[in-house]
């Protein structure tokens, strides 16, 4: 099967011109705006990490709902490129990022512990046969 990608002859033509410019081709990057997560298990626990980069602890919400867990983050970015104190290139977003999974077992959420560091997000999961609802604070 082979490789589809999108085609936009807009953004194809605008390439052109500021590459003739001498500037980087304009692209948005939408893996800066994912969750990519590793799920393990061992038979106490379920070890979630989960990279969600540049943001503060305070932005990243984690919710057990039995066994669906969900992460969701408030995304803000700004990035200038300056040459000779004129700003020649500006890049700004923010957003809010989500991703929610299942387990196969239920989750002891009065167990359950959150660490953020270095941009990732660990989550240790203690399995259990219980199934209420809570949100972890993030150490």
């Amino acid at each position: 099967m082979t490789n589809l990608s999108l085609f936009d002859p807009m953004t194809t033509q605008m390439n052109r011109v500021l590459q003739s410019f001498g500037l980087k081709p304009w692209q948005f990057d939408d893996q800066q705006l994912q969750v990519k997560i590793d799920i393990s298990e061992d038979d106490k626990n379920y070890i979630v990490r989960a990279d969600i980069p540049g943001v503060k602890k305070e932005d990243i919400k984690v919710d057990i709902d039995g066994n669906r867990v969900s992460i969701s983050a408030e995304v803000k970015s700004f990035k200038e490129e300056k040459k000779n104190e004129t700003v020649i290139h500006s890049e700004r977003y923010e957003g809010k990022v989500f991703r929610s999974f299942t387990l196969d077992s239920a989750v002891d959420q009065e167990k359950a512990q959150a660490k953020y560091q270095d941009g990732t997000l660990e989550l240790t999961l203690p399995k259990s046969s219980n199934g209420k609802s809570k949100r972890l604070a993030i150490s």
